[in-house]
């Protein structure tokens, strides 16, 4: 292929290639010079032409010769120009041509695409021939044959687009012809035609004027028979007509009479089509035939496109004119003569509506249309009550306008608050008053439509609920209100579903006793019997949407409504049928009918209430009902037919349901007539629906399509079943006639029952169902065999899911005769489900034999036949059985199955049979994987050659082509990446079929070639080229085709996974290249918000959202201020009239292919680029705007500090988040200010988190300041309306949380503004203090229960309550004389605090009381308080659980500091409103003088309550994720055991103290947390020291009972008694044990000498620890050393071992420097511990002295063994701190004395000036140390200390460290002497005066010194006239003595006094400089 990349065709290397292959290799050439020819090209233009003209007689396949046509236009257009007109002639002549032979078919197609483009690129140079051209091409089309009038048609447009004007001589002739084609026989040229008449439109007038009734009376034929792509093609042209005609472009010369055309008029011209069906649609009999539904079907979406050329700027001027002809056309009596014909009418108009309403008009716009909308229900409603005539007349009106009423209130959601506001239009009066419309249908809608209110506004639910059910209660003998009420009662409740805050469950009370009353009543009116049985059950079925905790009160009233409806025995209902007439069978057939429908809901909405109880209780009702299906009939017939149809279909509903065990053995009679799209799909394998076209796949216009696959029901309508009105769904529910829907509910019931019926029944009965299909004909035969095939393949279904037997071969020869039949049906959806269900039995079978005799059936089949339907089935069979079983994955039925499907997809005879074929091979390549690798090469030849020879008529080949190398491209996965030869002739041959089928004029192919690409570069990134393949997406992001959008966006959202950035620099390009384009500055990402805002398909608004992020994560930091005025353009486009960018586009220049792209067309008017977002984008960008923050956070530091940002930026151009803050603080306001809700939560969201990033970033101009202070007024102007008192409870509770983070942060300094934002936060507490009962119940009780924690959580973090509360009491008693010193923030925010805290504390220990309840296990569930909690009631327990599971870890903080604070003192807190009356065990408050307890046991209860809460928290196993909580929970536990009295009950109680042991040491194992092991460690700490102060209180108290002389006889307290022995499991001091060894082996390994030497434990490697590692070790240790002293005396001795082993462990560790560089951090941890250990009263002990002495001398031998360190320093510490700690029976024994004398020895004579330092440091300590202690080491050492001195004079200190080192010397021989006795000293003063006089220098010296020495020197003078004064005896005779010294010691003190003068006089000169006037005032 590489040969074939040249400006000249190589044909000696195309000859050489195989006829295939040469096809490839000529397209490759072709595609390459495509790209190329912008070049030059003049030198070769001759040999060029030749070549394409070679190519051209060489018959090319379609898509060659288009690219033939552009390649040799464009070297005409590039090159020289003048011999063109030779090749029109050429290409005239081959069109001319009388061969008709098949061969040159391909030559003459190709020479008419050649001179279209010739005439599209190169236009007016070929104007002399153009007329004979046109002429030569509409004789052609006489007699040419679809492909070429198809291609006839597309050439003619091509040569109107590059003629323009100039072509205007011929435009009656081509009217003429394409006036005939468009309603060819053919399909594509249909659209070929539309598309040529689209272009001739735009120059030719008469189009659009005089012709305009004849052009639109043709484009109706066209649609009669049409497919989608027809519909869609000639809507497209018509619309354009006809906006043309309404608003013309160009001004036409006024003929006389003529005048221009109103809206009126044009819609007129519609409706004559709309409601005739065309011309002569009608049967004698008035009923509608298919063809005319496809018309209304196109006039819809005709009238769709009319309107969205015209844009929302007209519709809305226009939109009362425009509905009221709309409403004209739904109520005309031709449209609604018929029910079906008149729902398939609604539905056409609904579409109108919601397709121009939905997406061409802004918010405030849809606002304006609900009103006129409002205005036509209120005129209608008047007019029906006239006459009946207009009653059936304006019902359909009033449908169609309240459900789009509904849809616009529900899309507007809480922005359509002012609507309902609005007293003049009376919105909510006008809905409700149709509630008592004569109509059913009318009256349904007007529920639906409160229901739309509902779920857009939750807070009008209850509100609504309360008026109906008034209004329920008042007109109960009117039907009409009866009716109309109890369904908008339903759907109300329904909408509860969508409503996350939910309503009161008095509301459910409410129903409940209205729907009985209904029930018990229904009989005492015959004349409203009927409308109340069905209100009745009709609101106890909705109920059930409301959960099982509502509904498990009212069951057993439910139970006993059933047990009444249905007679109690069989034999009671052979009595029943004895008696009554018609119409109380009526009655009572809707009676049981709704009872039935009440069961189906509670098996659907509440499965947990159906106990085995519940169902023995319903299956005597079902089976009296099952029993009167066949009976009732028989008796009534047709009298009763419409209720014997529901109430069949209700019994069938709810057996499906049930579990089929329970009714086994009945048979059922159910042979109905139904269209088959509501059976089959379902059924079929979903890919395979891909066979059947786009009407069943994706498409916009999918609402209105679905009709003309719906049979003779015309679609679905609510009054078919109003029971569907509580559904949980966005959209209205359409459910099918009753008859249709019986018999998908016959079809699913037999496929529950048949599994479990006896063999003999299952082959009697399908053998009966091949008997049936053998005996019909036609129609009718069709018919039943869809039902036939339908349940059998549903009982498949239902066998392989349940893994039962089909049976033996009896009933497997009917089954499979069953299914082969509809295989070779002629209906192609009966086939798909026959070679489902043949799949299914074999998985069911799973017979090897019987799965390869249905194969070699398959094969034979599909050799011998030559019918197409046969040959489809088989072929689709093969595939499917190779999908169920796995078991025939052999290479040999791959082979035999790929050759078979290759011959088929060959047979260009019957597309029909290629489609099928490729289909089933795409199935087999997905499911082969590896094992189809062998036919890879030949599957990618066969699939390119059939995508260049296919022609573009096919359509659905080329898509099956498309999904065939889908799956081929998938099957070879990461293996294209390589370079062998054969993987880089498959690559190119996939890339060259993707540029096929993008060329393709077919959506769904364009669709393919992108899903192609996306996988190519998903496996293969290197080989796609971005810069060609971005552009093409682009074009097509805003196709009309959904499809293709989804390809689109699904590619776009994997590319940006990886390179967002090239992304969108390749979309920038497309947008500079394209010169009409004005929307620049907002670039691919703006073109997906805009898409994102008027798409409403699901998983297309989540691919955006989804592209969207990944490029926001990519690109977001690099291009901050772009994102970020992205986000905030979209945030602030919610003004002005209409969405203009995103439909202002004109579709009549739709011609190029680029006016697609309306995304980056016409720049709206506003100034900003988007315009009138829809509320749902607009929180989708606050969304982007909080990821772009935490993105941040990851980044740079300078992200969050202004002064680094400011000063980075002025060396780089890079941009940082804290310099757009004033952007991000707008957005926030912004949103959370806006009448959205859900916008609100998010601006409030984004606050907070700008709030907890930027509260402590400073301000850089001001220090001390922080940068959030500018703030603080649009802080609190956010957050002013979410405490409104009508504001939703979520709004409030998230405010709560901004409020507490606001004053937390301390970012406010001024006590005025700090006031504003706790005046927010009171006046909710004061809310929470009113409580529930008081306020109206618009929402749930849980709403209640979530605002109260929210509030008092929000207290709880309140400056953290936290520091606040701890000096709370104790200020609060002082008065505030020192308030002047304090912070005045600080003091104002503790002053704000105090005043509530009373009440606080309360509600705070109330909520905690009831998360207490609410997590106990459920065996505990009685204990609960009947009446529920403080915040919660008993039915909303299960809500109310996740609102404390968020709040009560920062409650139970902020409780356990209060308490901390008032020291467990109860103080007078005056009355705290709780909303309840308190509960029995509220914490001792109870005011009941029964019950009053005594402090100490409120005390008690409190902190059992926060212990209890907290273990229970820690121990559970769910709490990983909550690190948040762990932490509240360790600091709580802290903050009460700082405090003496729950101290001294921990202390107490050994098993409490124990079992939180156990808890903290599972929390130190599981949690990695340095923080949370360190809480740990500490609260470990706490129980520690309240078990020693226990301890000692018991000691103290024992030795004061018993006095002091016979302390003999006290008990030993502490653990180990007097065995020692300590209890695993209830031992406090095991326990302690355990957790620290645990902590400090898991830090060093090397202390556990069985990891020591295991790969665990890295042997003899250096284990790091860092600084928080130390911090742990040294906290393990000081508990360890603390553990002694709680033991006995022989307990302590049990210990001790362990406690050296592990502190000299870690000791020897820190010496060896095996720790890193932090062991400094370590070391004085160690060192402590080990004092503390040594200084233990239990050393002192009579019992345990001895041994404590023996233990102790062990550990200075094993530290003196471990000597030879690192670290000789700390080594030398620790043994003197055992020197000096340790009695003196430890260290005085030998040899260990000696030893240690010998370590110092040592040390003295280091090197190292450090060492020698420390060592002098550490011989002061002993020799000031006991006499004992002290003497051995002075005897030893004295001397040596001396002579080091004496050598000090010959050789000064060098540095710093040696100077260190004398001194230190000096210090220690300064302690020797002072530690002689009184009668020795002088003699030792007369040794050590000298030695500081030798330190001196003589003034000459001085000055020459270095610093070390002058500092020496100037020391010892200190000394020297600090000691000589005070041994003045032996200083004068030392002096007198030796007058050298003296001389030396008089000269040094001379020159001291001499620079003490100087130092005094310096100070003055510098004063002169100070300034002369003080500023009294500090400005800052």
């Amino acid at each position: 292929m590489e040969q074939a990349h040249s400006l000249l065709l190589n044909e000696e290397a195309c000859s050489q290639l195989r006829e295939h292959q040469r096809a490839e290799f000529v397209f490759e050439w072709l595609r390459f010079l495509k790209k190329l020819l912008p070049a030059d090209v003049k030198q070769n233009q001759k040999r060029l032409v030749e070549q394409l003209t070679t190519v051209l007689t060489g018959s090319p396949g379609p898509p060659t010769r288009l690219l033939l046509a552009q390649c040799l236009a464009l070297v005409y257009r590039v090159g020289d120009s003048l011999m063109s007109s030779l090749t029109v002639d050429r290409c005239n002549d081959i069109i001319r041509s009388k061969d008709d032979s098949p061969s040159f078919l391909p030559t003459r197609l190709a020479a008419v695409a050649c001179l279209g483009v010739l005439y599209e690129q190169l236009g007016r140079l070929l104007i002399n021939s153009f007329k004979e051209s046109v002429a030569n091409l509409l004789k052609a089309m006489k007699s040419a044959e679809s492909q070429g009038r198809c291609e006839i048609m597309l050439c003619i447009e091509r040569i109107l687009k590059g003629l323009g004007v100039s072509a205007v001589s011929c435009h009656r002739d081509i009217y003429k012809a394409a006036r005939t084609c468009l309603t060819d026989r053919s399909m594509a040229v249909r659209c070929a035609a539309a598309k040529c008449l689209l272009e001739l439109q735009r120059e030719a007038v008469f189009l659009w004027s005089s012709e305009l009734e004849n052009v639109a009376t043709v484009c109706f034929r066209a649609f009669e028979g049409s497919n989608y792509d027809v519909r869609v093609g000639v809507s497209k042209l018509l619309g354009t007509l006809l906006a043309s005609a309404l608003d013309p472009r160009q001004t036409i010369a006024p003929r006389p009479g003529t005048k221009r055309n109103s809206l009126k008029e044009v819609m007129e011209l519609l409706s004559s089509g709309f409601l005739r069906g065309g011309a002569g649609f009608l049967r004698a009999s008035g009923d509608m035939l298919k063809g005319s539904r496809d018309v209304r079907v196109g006039i819809t979406q005709t009238c769709v496109v009319f309107v969205s050329i015209l844009g929302g700027a007209w519709l809305e001027m226009h939109f009362s004119c425009l509905l009221s002809l709309l409403m004209e056309w739904v109520s005309h009596a031709r449209a609604t003569q018929y029910p079906a014909d008149a729902v398939s009418c609604r539905c056409c108009v609904s579409f109108i509506l919601r397709a121009t309403l939905g997406s061409l008009l802004g918010e405030k716009a849809q606002i304006a249309a609900a009103k006129e909308i409002c205005q036509l229900i209120d005129k209608q409603k008047r007019v029906a009550r006239v006459s009946p005539a207009d009653v059936a007349a304006s019902q359909h009106v009033l449908v169609c306008a309240l459900l789009e009423l509904g849809s616009l209130l529900q899309d507007l959601s809480s922005t359509a608050a002012p609507l309902l506001l609005d007293t003049s239009i009376g919105m909510l009066d006008t809905v409700i008053s149709v509630l008592l419309h004569p109509s059913a249908s009318a009256r349904l809608a007007a529920a639906w439509c409160l229901r739309c209110v509902a779920v857009g506004m939750p807070a009008q639910v209850a509100v609504l609920l309360d008026r109906c059910a008034e209004r329920l209660n008042a007109l109960k003998s009117c039907p009409e209100a009866v009716a109309g009420y109890s369904a908008a009662i339903a759907a109300l409740l329904g909408a509860v579903q969508l409503c996350p805050l939910g309503i009161s469950h008095s509301k459910g009370k409410v129903v409940m006793t209205l729907a009985e009353d209904l029930l018990r009543s229904a009989a005492q009116n015959s004349r409203i019997s009927i409308q109340r049985t069905q209100g009745g059950w009709l609101l106890l079925s909705a109920l059930f949407t409301l959960g099982p905790t509502v509904m498990e009160h009212h069951l057993p009233r439910l139970l006993l409504l059933w047990k009444c409806a249905f007679p109690l025995s069989v034999r009671d209902l052979e009595n029943e049928l004895r008696r009554g007439d018609s119409f109380t069978w009526q009655v009572t057939l809707e009676g049981r009918a709704g009872a039935l429908c009440a069961m189906k809901s509670l098996v659907v909405h509440c499965k947990d209430l159906l106990t085995d109880d519940v169902i023995s209780r319903l299956l005597p009702l079902l089976s009296c009902a099952v029993a009167l299906l066949s009976s009732i009939i028989k008796a009534y017939g047709n009298q009763i037919k419409n209720a014997a149809t529901v109430f069949r279909l209700r019994v069938y509903e709810i057996l499906t349901m049930l579990q089929p065990k329970t009714y086994e053995g009945k048979q059922l009679d159910w042979t109905r007539s139904c269209a088959e799209l509501n059976l089959l799909p379902s059924l079929c394998y979903i890919q395979d629906l891909a066979l059947l076209g786009p009407g069943l796949q994706d498409v916009d216009q999918h609402y209105i399509e679905e009709q003309l696959h719906g049979g003779g029901s015309g679609g679905g309508t609510l009054e078919y079943d109003p029971f569907t009105i509580f559904e949980k769904a966005q959209e209205v529910p359409t459910p099918l006639p009753p008859a249709s829907a019986l018999t998908a509910a016959a079809v699913q019931l037999f496929g529950v029952i048949f599994p479990h019926l006896g063999i003999q029944q299952k082959a009697q009965i399908l053998e009966q169902f091949c008997e049936f299909v053998r005996q019909l004909k036609g129609a009718r035969q069709q018919t039943v065999q869809i039902h036939v095939a339908a349940a059998f393949c549903c009982t498949l279904k239902c066998l392989a899911l349940s893994r039962r037997e089909l049976g033996s071969e009896e009933v497997q020869k009917p089954a499979l005769s069953l299914l082969l039949g509809a295989l070779e049906g002629s209906n192609p959806l009966l086939r798909c489900v026959a070679a489902e269900g043949l799949a299914r039995l074999v998985q069911v079978l799973n017979d090897p034999n019987f799965t390869v005799s249905i194969t070699l059936m398959s094969f034979d089949k599909l050799k011998m036949a030559r019918d197409a339907i046969t040959r489809t089935g088989h072929a689709l069979a093969l595939s499917a059985v190779y999908r169920y079983l796995s078991g025939i994955s052999s290479p040999q039925y791959i082979s035999a199955c790929v050759g078979v499907l290759f011959t088929l997809s060959q047979d260009s005879t019957s597309p029909e049979v290629q489609m099928w074929a490729l289909h089933a091979l795409s199935m087999v390549v997905d499911l082969a994987g590896p094992l189809y690798h062998s036919h890879l090469e030949a599957s990618f030849t066969l699939v390119l050659r059939l995508l260049l020879s296919t022609p573009h008529t096919h359509v659905e080949v080329q898509q099956s082509l498309g999904r065939c190398l889908n799956a081929l491209i998938t099957s070879m996965g990461p293996d294209l990446q390589g370079e062998g030869a054969g993987v880089c002739v498959v690559r190119t041959s996939c890339l060259v079929g993707c540029a096929v089928m993008q060329d393709s004029q077919d959506c769904l192919v364009q669709a393919q070639a992108i899903s192609c690409l996306q996988q190519l570069h998903m496996f293969a990134p290197r080989f796609v080229n971005l810069a060609s393949l971005v552009p093409s997406l682009c074009i097509n992001l805003c196709s009309s085709y959904l499809s293709l959008r989804c390809a689109v966006v699904a590619c776009l959202r994997q590319l940006a996974q990886r390179e967002a950035v090239e992304v969108s620099e390749h979309a920038v390009t497309l947008v500079k290249e394209l010169p009409h384009v004005t929307i620049k500055e907002v670039g691919l990402e703006g073109a997906l918000f805009s898409l994102l805002d008027r798409e409403s398909d699901p998983r297309l608004c989540r691919d955006i959202q989804e592209t969207l992020v990944h490029m926001m994560s990519l690109a977001a930091e690099s291009k901050l201020a772009h994102w970020l005025k992205l986000c905030k353009d979209v945030l602030s486009a919610s003004a002005g009239g209409f969405q203009s960018h995103v439909k202002a586009l004109r579709l009549e220049e739709d011609g190029d292919r680029y006016d697609d792209s309306s995304v980056f067309h016409a720049k709206s008017e506003s100034s900003g680029p988007f315009n009138n977002l829809r509320w749902s984008t607009r929180v989708f960008s606050m969304e982007c705007v909080c990821r772009i923050i935490a993105q941040c956070e990851n980044g740079d530091p300078a992200h969050f500090n202004m002064a680094l940002a400011q000063e980075q930026r002025l060396h780089e151009s890079a941009d940082f988040l804290v310099l757009h803050l004033a952007d991000l603080i707008r957005m926030a306001f912004m949103a959370a200010t806006d009448h959205s809700d859900q916008l609100r939560l998010a601006g409030l969201q984004t606050l907070l988190v700008i709030i907890r990033k930027f509260s402590s970033v400073p301000e850089p101009e001001f220090p001390g300041h922080v940068i959030l202070e500018q703030y603080q007024a649009n802080v609190g102007a956010a957050l002013r309306p979410a405490f409104h008192v009508d504001a939703p409870p979520n709004v409030t509770a998230k405010a709560c949380q901004v409020c507490s983070a606001w004053i937390a942060s301390g970012v406010i300094s001024d006590l005025r503004d700090l006031r504003r934002v706790h005046q927010l936060l009171a006046s909710s507490l004061a809310k929470v203090q009113v409580g529930r009962d008081v306020t109206s119940q618009l929402y749930n009780e849980s709403t209640f229960t979530m605002e109260t924690l929210a509030v008092l959580k929000a207290w709880a973090e309140v400056p953290n309550t936290i520091t606040t509360i701890k000096s709370a009491v104790p200020l609060c008693l002082q008065q505030s004389d020192e308030a002047g010193t304090a912070d005045p923030a600080g003091a104002g925010l503790l002053k704000l605090v105090q005043t509530d805290l009373a009440t606080l504390s309360r509600l705070w220990l109330a909520a905690l009381q009831d998360h207490g309840l609410l997590t106990l296990p459920s065996q505990y569930s009685s204990q609960l308080p009947s009446t529920g909690g403080s915040f919660y009631t008993a039915e909303t327990v299960e809500q109310a659980r996740p609102h404390y599971s968020s709040a009560w870890a920062t409650i139970l903080h902020a409780t356990a500091l209060w308490l901390n604070s008032t020291g467990f003192i109860m103080v007078d807190e005056g009355p705290a409103n709780l909303s309840r009356p308190v509960t029995p065990t509220s914490m001792g408050q109870s005011t009941s003088l029964s019950s009053v307890k005594s402090p100490e046991d409120v005390s008690t209860d409190r902190l059992h309550l926060i212990l209890g809460i907290s273990v229970e928290f820690l121990c559970s196993p769910h709490s990983g994720d909550q690190m948040e909580n762990i932490s509240s929970c360790l600091q709580a536990l802290q903050a009460l055991l700082e405090v003496p009295w729950p101290r001294s009950k921990v202390g107490n109680d050994q098993a409490l103290s124990v079992e939180l042991l156990s808890v903290l040491h599972r929390l130190i194992v599981t949690r990695e947390s340095p923080s949370i092991q360190l809480a740990v460690l500490e609260l470990v700490r706490q129980i520690v020291c309240a078990a020693q102060e226990h301890v000692k209180e018991k000691r103290h108290s024992a030795e004061v009972d018993d006095g002091a002389a016979e302390k003999e006889t006290v008990p030993e307290f502490g653990e180990g008694r007097d065995t020692g022995g300590l209890v695993p499991g209830k031992s406090l001091v095991f326990g302690a044990l355990e957790l620290c060894l645990c902590m400090l082996v898991r830090k060093l390994p090397q202390l556990s000498p069985k990891l020591a030497g295991s790969p665990t434990g890295r042997g003899g490697q250096t284990c790091f620890l860092s600084k928080t590692d130390c911090r742990l070790v040294t906290s393990a240790l000081a508990i360890l050393s603390e553990l002694p002293s709680i033991c006995s005396p022989e307990g302590s001795v049990s210990v001790l071992p362990t406690v050296l082993y592990l502190l000299l462990g870690v000791l020897r560790e820190a010496v060896k420097g095996s720790v890193g560089a932090e062991s400094g951090q370590l070391v004085p941890g160690i060192l402590q511990a080990l004092r503390t250990v040594l200084t233990s009263p239990m050393s002192r002990a009579e019992k345990s002295h001895g041994a404590w002495t023996e233990l102790l001398r062990c550990a200075l031998h094993t530290l003196l063994e471990s000597w030879h360190t690192v670290d000789e320093v700390t080594m030398l510490t620790s043994l003197t701190i055992f020197l000096l700690y340790a009695s003196a029976e430890v260290t005085a024994v030998e040899p260990l004395q000696t030893r240690c004398i010998q370590a110092f020895r040592a040390s003295l004579e280091s090197k190292d000036p450090v060492v020698l330092s420390r060592s002098y440091q550490l011989l002061v300590s002993l020799f000031q140390g006991p006499a004992p202690v002290a003497r051995p080491f002075i005897l030893a050492l004295g001397g040596r200390l001396v002579s080091q001195l004496e050598e000090v004079e010959k050789s000064r200190p060098q540095g710093p460290a040696e100077l260190q080192a004398v001194q230190d010397a000096i210090r220690a021989l300064e302690a020797l002497v002072f530690a002689a006795d009184e009668t020795h000293r002088p003699q030792l003063v007369a040794v050590l005066l000298p030695i500081l006089i030798s330190l001196l220098l003589d003034e000459n010296a001085l000055a020459s010194a270095p610093a070390a020495s002058r500092s020496l020197h100037e020391s010892a003078l200190r000394d020297l006239m600090r000691i000589g004064p005070q041994h003045s005896a032996v200083f004068k005779a030392l002096m007198a003595s030796a007058p050298h010294m003296k001389a030396r010691l008089e000269a040094a003190v001379k020159g001291n006094k001499e620079s003490v003068n100087t130092k005094a006089q310096a100070p003055r000169v510098i004063n002169k400089n100070t300034p002369s006037i003080q500023l009294k005032i500090n400005f800052l």
